[in-house]
C-alpha cells in the first residue's frame, strides 16, 4: 500500500514537472517571437521618445555631440514664442472642426447607409471609405490643384458666372483654415462612418421594432434609442477623431505647407519646420528646439485624452468601484 503510494506521489511530481517544463519552454518560445517587435519598438519608439526629452535640454543641430546644455531656455523660448502659440492654436481649430465635422457627418452617413432597405448600400459604403485608403500625400496635392487660385473649383465657378474672380481659397488666412477642415472632414469620415455603423449594427432589432409599437417616430427612435445605445463607442470615435486631429502633417505639408503667412501651420509641421529646416533656425536646424515642442505637443496630447477619457468613462469607473465596495461589503458580512 505504502508503495503504491509512493509510486503515485513520484507520478504526481514528475507530471507537475514536466508541465513546469513545458510552460517554461511556451514561455520562451514567446519572448523568442516577441523579441523582433520588442526590439523595433524600443529602437524606433521608446529610445526616440527619451531622447526627445534629453535633446530639448540642448542647443543641438542634430549633427554632433550633445555639448551646449542650456537647461529650460527651450521651453521658455517656446512659451513666449507668437509663432508657437499660433500654431497650438490652429492644431486646435483643427482638431475641433474635423471632429465636429467627421465624427457628426460620419453619424448621419451611417445612419443613412444602416437603412435596410436602401438599395446598392455596399457601394456607398466604399464610395464613402475611398479617401481612408487614399494616401493622405495625394490628396493633399490632388486638392491642392483643386482649389489653387487657377483650379477646377474656382474654374468651374467662373465658367457658370457665380463669381467674377477666383477664390483665394488657400492663400487667404481664413479661408485656408476652413479648406484644411473640410478636406481633413472628409478625409477621415469613411472610417468614423464604419465605427458608427459597427455601433448600429450591435443595437437589436427588437429595440426598434418595440419603439414602433409603442408609436415612436423616426427621431423619437433616433433620441431615445440609438443615441443612448452608441454612447460607448460614440467616447471612442471622438477620442480617436481627437488623436487623429493632433497628428495632422502630411495634408498640411502638401496642402498649404503651413502658408499663408503660416496662418496654416500646425504644431507637427513647427515641429518639423525647426527639425529639418534651416531657413527657421538662423541659417542652421534646431533639432533641440524642435524636440522641446514634441515634449510639449505629447504633454498637450495626454492631457487631452485624459480630461476627455475622465469625462466620458468617470462614471463608469466610479459606478465598478461603487459596486466593487458593495460586494465587499457583502462578503465580509
Amino acid at each position: 500500500m505504502a508503495n503504491n503510494m509512493e509510486l503515485s506521489q513520484k507520478s504526481t511530481n514528475k507530471d507537475t514537472s514536466n508541465l513546469k517544463t513545458l510552460q517554461k519552454r511556451k514561455t520562451i518560445w514567446a519572448y523568442i517571437f516577441l523579441a523582433p517587435q520588442i526590439i523595433v519598438f524600443f529602437i524606433f519608439s521608446a529610445y526616440p521618445i527619451v531622447m526627445s526629452y534629453v535633446y530639448s535640454f540642448y542647443e543641438w543641430s542634430g549633427i554632433g555631440p550633445l555639448n551646449d546644455f542650456i537647461g529650460l531656455a527651450n521651453y521658455q523660448q517656446l512659451l513666449t514664442s507668437g509663432r508657437f502659440w499660433n500654431s497650438a492654436l490652429v492644431s486646435i481649430y483643427y482638431i475641433l472642426g474635423t471632429t465636429l465635422l467627421g465624427v457628426g457627418g460620419a453619424l448621419i452617413l451611417a445612419i443613412i447607409l444602416n437603412d435596410q432597405k436602401l438599395k446598392s448600400k455596399g457601394f456607398y459604403r466604399a464610395i464613402y471609405f475611398l479617401p481612408v485608403v487614399t494616401t493622405t500625400a495625394i490628396v493633399g496635392i490632388i486638392m491642392g490643384s483643386i482649389f489653387g487660385i487657377n483650379g477646377f473649383f474656382n474654374q468651374l465657378l467662373v465658367d457658370f458666372n457665380i463669381i467674377d474672380k477666383p477664390i483665394p481659397w488657400l492663400t487667404d488666412p481664413v479661408l485656408a483654415v476652413i479648406i484644411l477642415i473640410v478636406i481633413g472632414s472628409w478625409k477621415g469620415l469613411g472610417i468614423n462612418m464604419v465605427y458608427w455603423l459597427a455601433g448600429l449594427q450591435s443595437i437589436p432589432n427588437e429595440l426598434y421594432e418595440s419603439a414602433q409599437l409603442d408609436g415612436a417616430g423616426f427621431w423619437a427612435t433616433l433620441r431615445h434609442v440609438t443615441l443612448p445605445l452608441l454612447k460607448p463607442i460614440a467616447a471612442v470615435i471622438i477620442l480617436l477623431s481627437l488623436v487623429s486631429g493632433i497628428n495632422a502633417f502630411d495634408l498640411v505639408k502638401t496642402l498649404t505647407n503651413g502658408g499663408p503667412n503660416f496662418a496654416t501651420e500646425t504644431m507637427d509641421l513647427f515641429i518639423y519646420n525647426y527639425a529639418f529646416s534651416s531657413q527657421l533656425g538662423g541659417g542652421q536646424v534646431r533639432m533641440g528646439y524642435a524636440s522641446a515642442a514634441g515634449v510639449l505637443l505629447g504633454l498637450f496630447t495626454f492631457a487631452i485624452s485624459m480630461v476627455f477619457g475622465a469625462a466620458s468613462f468617470g462614471k463608469q469607473i466610479i459606478k465598478l468601484k461603487g459596486n466593487k465596495k458593495k460586494k465587499g461589503g457583502v462578503k465580509a458580512l
